[in-house]
């Protein structure tokens, strides 16, 4: 009880401070302050943000549950990401600020078309939507499985949906007037508790095993948990050229060619401040990850020390945190961050989210003054928004039979694919001939289902694309471009 009591008080503390944090924010209400911030926004914050937003409940729960299955696998990923983290830096945020852009799929339509724009706002909206849902259900999951057991079937979905209720309704409520000027902020905080979590449960379960800080290296390298390269067998899809390669591929597409992402680096005073938040992002979050993976290495040694039975792997840190035996700090600790992992995870994402069907489906001006009217609908939109992610985890729910990492990552290859195609396309045709922008609807739904099938294929001859598929997708995507630009240029008119 007193674990419960202690726990309950900082919660309540933590959502009072992120409160006082959004009407300390929310101050101005224009769409680009809601969108960007009115472009004031530090970068050492912005990319202390970003950190707890990349990570969230997916890193939080999944990265080290993820150990048991992969070991340090997930390494070759993060080693990936500085290769397009580096292609952001020096492509396209110059792009970006030069273009003034508020959202960042405005330049497909100024260089292919106004359906090759709203297609690629819609596959943000799409992809967006489904990584919002599945991180936040991580997070539920632990709190509806592991805090509240279930009594009855009926009884676990009630309380699930009352969950995700709350959840997004906090989130709602200290984002809906200040914006991205709030979510800047608010995640540097929860970056900070989400942290400090995990950095206690080191020390806590390193000294658990009789280990002083010094020697938790070394122990978790002897482990037999810690291996990072996979070069054995092609045909398997964690290769570790395989793994590179999608990690360069998923962070340009999950950061640079995502608004959620893009918006917060745009909210920077200037490209200059930008670059070096998205450098010194890059740099901290490859620790970061090697932290969390070092957490799941010692994990699994207490497990096997104290004859843990098994369970699901997402719920390995809760199990382990919760279960009482290390003292009274950590329980709270980690409640507070996987709190912050929940929010983190979600309140870019809503704001993204409802910047990008303001501005790119219902037209409202990016850099105008707000009409009471368009303020209305800012916010209503706001709330829709909010409304459809949840019903996404509880359909999510239903279906999961895989780690959310996992799950996440095999989303992303299909639904950010035709995103990396016609962002390809728009940067090496300055010219595009309308006949693209006329199919680019069917191009972009086509590309993944080819690539789908394609897999399908490969897989039956043993051989995986892994996480790699999301490049083939994008390949697939500006081939179908290119063909209809090459088509247009010979004349040929459909019939």
């Amino acid at each position: 009880m007193q674990v419960e009591l202690w726990a309950g008080l900082a919660v309540l503390g933590y959502l009072a401070l992120l409160m006082w944090i959004g009407r300390q924010t929310g101050q101005r209400n224009s769409m680009a302050d809601f969108s960007l911030g009115g472009r004031r926004s530090p970068w050492w914050a912005v990319a202390f943000g970003m950190i707890g937003t990349s990570l969230s409940g997916v890193t939080f729960l999944s990265v080290p549950g993820w150990v048991g299955d992969q070991q340090f696998g997930y390494m070759q990923m993060v080693i990936g990401y500085l290769f397009g983290y580096a292609v952001i830096i020096g492509v396209l945020l110059p792009l970006y600020y030069r273009l003034q852009l508020t959202s960042i799929y405005r330049f497909l339509g100024d260089k292919i078309g106004a359906r090759s724009y709203r297609t690629g706002a819609a596959f943000f909206l799409l992809s967006r939507s489904i990584g919002a849902a599945f991180r936040l259900y991580l997070v539920v999951l632990v709190l509806n499985e592991t805090l509240l057991p279930e009594t009855t079937a009926s009884g676990g979905w009630l309380r699930l949906a009352l969950l995700v209720t709350l959840v997004l309704g906090v989130i709602w409520a200290y984002t809906r007037q200040g914006g991205i000027s709030t979510v800047v902020w608010t995640d540097t905080l929860q970056t900070a508790c989400m942290l400090l979590a995990a950095g206690a449960a080191v020390w806590l379960i390193g000294r658990e095993l009789g280990l002083g800080v010094a020697e938790i290296p070394g122990a978790i390298a002897d482990s037999g948990h810690a291996r990072w390269w996979f070069f054995e067998n092609w045909g398997a899809g964690n290769h570790g050229a395989k793994q590179l390669i999608a990690g360069a591929f998923i962070a340009l597409c999950m950061t640079g060619l995502d608004q959620d992402m893009m918006q917060k680096n745009l909210s920077c005073k200037n490209l200059h401040e930008a670059q070096i938040n998205m450098a010194s992002f890059s740099v901290v979050l490859v620790f970061v990850n090697l932290m969390f993976l070092g957490l799941g290495a010692l994990l699994l040694m207490h497990s096997e020390l104290t004859g843990m039975a098994p369970g699901k792997p997402d719920l390995l840190f809760a199990r382990v945190a919760l279960d009482g035996s290390l003292g009274l700090a950590l329980p709270i600790l980690f409640l507070l961050g996987l709190v912050a992992a929940a929010l983190s995870s979600a309140d870019s994402a809503l704001t993204a989210l409802t910047t990008s069907v303001c501005v790119d489906f219902l037209g409202h001006d990016a850099d105008g003054q707000p009409t009471p009217a368009s303020k209305r609908q800012r916010q209503r939109t706001h709330l829709l928004v909010s409304a459809g992610v949840g019903v996404l985890i509880l359909a999510f729910h239903a279906v999961n039979d895989t780690s959310v990492i996992a799950a996440l990552f095999k989303v992303a290859s299909y639904t950010y694919g035709p995103l990396l195609g016609l962002f390809a396309f728009a940067l090496t045709h300055p010219g595009a001939h309308p006949l693209t922008d006329r199919f680019v609807p069917a191009i972009a739904v086509l590309a993944p289902l080819t690539g789908w099938a394609l897999e399908q294929w490969a897989t039956a001859s043993g051989f995986s694309f892994g996480f790699a598929l999301l490049p083939v997708n994008g390949f697939l995507t500006w081939c179908g471009a290119w063909l209809m630009a090459f088509l247009g240029r010979k004349g040929w008119t459909p019939a």
